[in-house]
């Protein structure tokens, strides 16, 4: 058997940059164990398969695809940065002519659209609420230390917690902050966490970054994630509240670093969007 597969660094224009995902396309049904099995050997943080709907259907003229996402150790109800790899495969690999790309997933549809040299993400929108310190305080403590932290929230739709740090700390200290997320596993003891976000404030005076964030997922077997949609669909309710501010610029700042365009809609939702870079194309075979 023969799948087509590639590999895109999302939310950038570089290649070796952004967040990379693996996108199979594929033709025919495809055996349950096989999907893990194959994100288990792609071994990156998400891998992506697309899927045709119906017979007949085609990966250069159809507008709807089922669309499913699984990372070395599990399959995840929402990845950003692997949608947009999914959407940058189908337009610009298989020169899609449609303009609006609609995604069959475990979190809805979610659709894609081009605007000039992004892609634009139509993501739901993540309340995160005020959270009791004393329960993850282990976990916090774990993260950043002594770091002085100045809001904790949680959302239960995504089960991640966002903890922002001091607005006295610039963008480099949290760049800098060495992170032991494997330890993360031990010290969560609620079971309720399955993602930490890390965030601060930006220098939104003039053309700056709006906020900064890291992300951590060892629950899923994704100890820093370069770049995280999901994780945005959390962090634009919550920085779209304390700035307010619709429109958006943040940036992810892991090693390899993306930058996210965000706009928080009036009906719930939240578009974000970032640019590709297809670095490998191939087939798997087996």
């Amino acid at each position: 058997m023969q799948i087509p597969v590639f590999t895109v660094d999302a939310f950038t224009n570089r290649p070796f940059s952004g967040n990379p995902a693996a996108v199979c396309l594929l033709e025919n049904d495809l055996d349950e164990d096989l999907h893990q099995k194959i994100a288990t050997e792609m071994n990156l943080s998400e891998t992506a398969f697309i899927r045709k709907l119906k017979p007949g259907d085609d990966f250069t003229k159809s507008s709807c695809f089922g669309l499913r996402w699984f990372t070395p150790a599990n399959e995840v109800p929402l990845c950003g940065h692997a949608t947009l790899a999914s959407a940058a495969v189908l337009f610009h690999v298989q020169k899609n002519t449609n303009s609006v790309l609609t995604f069959v997933t475990l979190s809805g549809e979610l659709k894609a659209r081009q605007v000039k040299d992004h892609i634009v993400l139509d993501l739901p929108l993540y309340t995160a609420y005020p959270q009791e310190l004393k329960e993850v305080e282990e976990l916090i403590k774990a993260a950043v230390g002594d770091m002085v932290v100045q809001d904790v929230r949680y959302s239960p739709d995504t089960k991640k917690l966002l903890v922002r740090l001091s607005d006295t700390y610039e963008r480099s200290v949290l760049e800098d902050l060495k992170v032991s997320a494997q330890h993360f596993l031990s010290v969560e003891k609620t079971g309720k966490v399955k993602g930490l976000i890390l965030t601060v404030k930006g220098n939104s005076s003039g053309k700056g970054h709006d906020f900064y964030s890291r992300y951590f997922a060892p629950w899923y077997g994704v100890l820093e994630d370069p770049v995280t949609g999901s994780a945005h669909a959390v962090l634009s309710s919550y920085w779209s509240e304390q700035l307010g501010k619709k429109e958006m610029l943040a940036f992810q700042c892991s090693r390899r670093g993306g930058e996210l365009k965000i706009s928080v809609r009036n009906d719930g939702r939240v578009d974000i969007a970032g640019q590709t870079a297809v670095v490998l194309k191939g087939n798997l075979t087996f």
